[in-house]
């Protein structure tokens, strides 16, 4: 199964300990994903415009490296990753209760007010009615933390409720059915679960330098795409069994499986597998 990656995700992988891409590396890496040359250069290009890079050298022996302010932000959220395993192994139970967001934020403010529901969506909460949104989970620190940033922190309500009801239905599990596309969701992670099952047996077969990392490449940039739209709702609100505790199991194994050979990894999938290995291998 073919995964689609971004050129610039190929490259922001491909970032060692140091901050620096080895060119030559990268251009046998993206060639191996099916991208050009060409393509190559172009993303570079802009990534060097953009500031997130500057490039020492031309061609396959130039190195590039990342600034302070690009490797900050390209660091994966490492609690949030440690979060969803300890999740699906059970470590960490809901309460019941249902944590509460609603905002009235002005016109004059819309960027703002938009950039905030967008956080919220991002961080899972669903819609339940205009400027209201509800989490299983303690979420508040998160909230009020974008609320702050963007400057409408006073323009923010927070309540919990161990009672919420939509219409006649009060049920946690079909409330979160409801409230979740959690068919959608589900599908990417059986799509991820297809992806980890083809790349587990090639690792099995020992891959080269550049087998290895357009593995490893694939498996993130399809293990990114499956959870940044799930909600990491409790066991308890999901069907059972649920697609992305058994996806993100078979991701655990291909991170088992690099590890063995984690010396010869960039950073971001140390880190990965740092992480994974420690909480679930």
């Amino acid at each position: 199964m073919d995964v689609e990656v971004p050129t610039r995700t190929v490259v922001e992988a491909l970032v060692r300990p140091d901050g620096t891409v080895d060119a030559g590396e990268l251009y046998d890496v993206a060639g191996a994903l099916g991208m050009s040359d060409q393509q190559v250069r172009l993303c570079l290009k802009r990534l060097v415009a953009e500031g997130k890079f500057s490039q020492d050298g031309r061609g396959r022996r130039a190195v590039l490296r990342m600034t302070p302010e690009a490797l900050r932000a390209a660091e994966p959220d490492v609690e949030f990753v440690r979060f969803m395993y300890r999740q699906d192994a059970g470590e960490v139970t809901w309460d019941g209760v249902w944590h509460l967001v609603a905002f009235g934020v002005p016109e004059s403010q819309r960027p703002a007010r938009d950039a905030l529901r967008d956080a919220i969506v991002r961080f899972g909460g669903a819609a339940l009615h205009g400027g209201l949104y509800v989490s299983p989970h303690d979420w508040e620190e998160l909230v009020e933390g974008e609320a702050s940033r963007l400057g409408v922190a006073a323009s923010v309500t927070f309540l919990t409720s161990a009672d919420l009801r939509v219409g006649a239905e009060r049920d946690p599990a079909a409330l979160a059915a409801r409230l979740w596309p959690l068919a959608e969701v589900a599908a990417r992670h059986e799509r991820l679960a297809e992806v980890a099952r083809v790349r587990l047996r090639l690792l099995g077969e020992e891959p080269d330098r550049t087998a290895l990392l357009r593995i490893a490449v694939e498996v993130a940039a399809e293990f990114t795409r499956a959870v940044e739209p799930d909600p990491l709702l409790p066991p308890e609100l999901l069907p059972q069994p649920w697609a992305g505790a058994r996806a993100r199991a078979l991701v655990a194994r291909c991170w088992a499986a690099l590890a063995r050979r984690s010396d010869e990894l960039p950073a971001l999938f140390q880190t990965y597998t740092g992480v994974i290995r420690s909480d679930v291998v």
